[in-house]
């Protein structure tokens, strides 16, 4: 009688063995005891409606670099993120294939994806305003207020409020400070360079052979009114993608510093261009040519990114090279 039931007992061993190992591999889902409650609901209120988050979020959605960034800065898990443009300094998050979720494009989210993701909380920006409904329905949904058609007013507020927002919604407080006051460091210090200095700049997007030009009520109007450049032109440019320029405009710009975002560099996935591959005649006539002060920016920061805090310092050393 034993003899018989041996080699069941060594198949029944064998196969409770194997789903043992089956579950420890398995990557155990967030329940009730698990997440932490917060002693009172958190609610923001933002240009799409407000917010209300009553737990530490354990499956985060972001659907933007920046906010990628904000949350690599705070050290807190990305479930899932568009992976079409992902800046160099968050290059992790490309080999990443496994524990995030490819949610498609920056533009335009895979919505199935996000869905099947069952996050309890999505991050977006303006990028994304119209998907908000949809994607406040699938978890709570948390719209950046920044402005990427004109940052003049308070563009590097924004990014310390919205550092110290997520430090309180993932418990990181303490952390968020010391970044903003990290952040604070890097604004007084170039405000300092710029302050008596009379070189007037110019901010151009290069867009397969073509420029055309950031002013002071642009995406980067925060370059003149927060961190103190002098503008070569006070024309008005609202376009996300700057205001195309003629050689008119040029010749009466005329900038002691020059920077160009390499914008097809980053939809193509290629280097940035360099001073031999800028064969606009007008460019070379300008000051800023003929004195070398030519910076071509890190397109990541500028273009990509632009409004988290890596990208910011990066953004403020860029400046600062015009200056050297």
């Amino acid at each position: 009688m034993n003899r018989k039931c041996k080699p069941w007992t060594a198949i029944l061993i064998g196969i409770m063995a194997v789903m043992m190992v089956s579950a420890c591999n398995k990557k155990i889902a967030p329940t009730e005891s698990t997440v932490q409650k917060l002693s009172e609901p958190l609610i923001f209120k933002h240009q799409l409606g407000t917010t209300t988050i009553d737990k530490i979020p354990q499956r985060v959605a972001v659907l933007d670099m920046n906010e990628a960034d904000f949350l690599d800065q705070l050290n807190v898990p990305i479930a899932g993120m568009p992976k079409d443009f992902i800046p160099h300094f968050l290059d992790k998050y490309k080999q990443n294939h496994d524990d995030i979720v490819d949610l498609g494009g920056i533009v335009q989210p895979n919505m199935e994806r996000v869905h099947t993701l069952k996050p309890d909380l999505i991050l977006m920006t303006p990028l994304q305003t119209d998907h908000y409904q949809e994607l406040a329905q699938i978890a709570p949904t948390l719209y950046y207020d920044i402005n990427f058609k004109n940052s003049q007013q308070g563009n590097v507020q924004t990014i310390k409020n919205h550092l110290l927002t997520l430090g309180k919604i993932f418990n990181q407080e303490q952390l968020a400070k010391t970044k903003v006051a990290e952040l604070d460091s890097e604004v007084n210090k170039i405000r300092a360079i710029t302050k008596d200095r009379p070189e007037k700049a110019l901010i151009v997007l290069y867009n397969n052979g073509a420029f055309s030009h950031y002013g002071i009520q642009s995406r980067y109007g925060f370059v003149f009114s927060d961190l103190g450049v002098k503008p070569a032109s006070t024309d008005v440019a609202t376009s996300l993608h700057g205001q195309p320029i003629s050689s008119e405009f040029i010749k009466r710009s005329d900038p002691d510093i020059l920077y160009i975002i390499d914008r097809t560099s980053v939809m193509e996935h290629r280097p940035i261009i360099n001073a031999a591959q800028v064969t606009n005649p007008l460019l070379r006539a300008t000051k800023a040519w003929k004195n070398n002060r030519v910076v071509f920016v890190d397109a990541d920061a500028w273009y990509t990114t632009g409004a988290s805090p890596t990208s910011l310092r990066i953004l403020i050393q860029d400046i600062n090279k015009g200056y050297q």
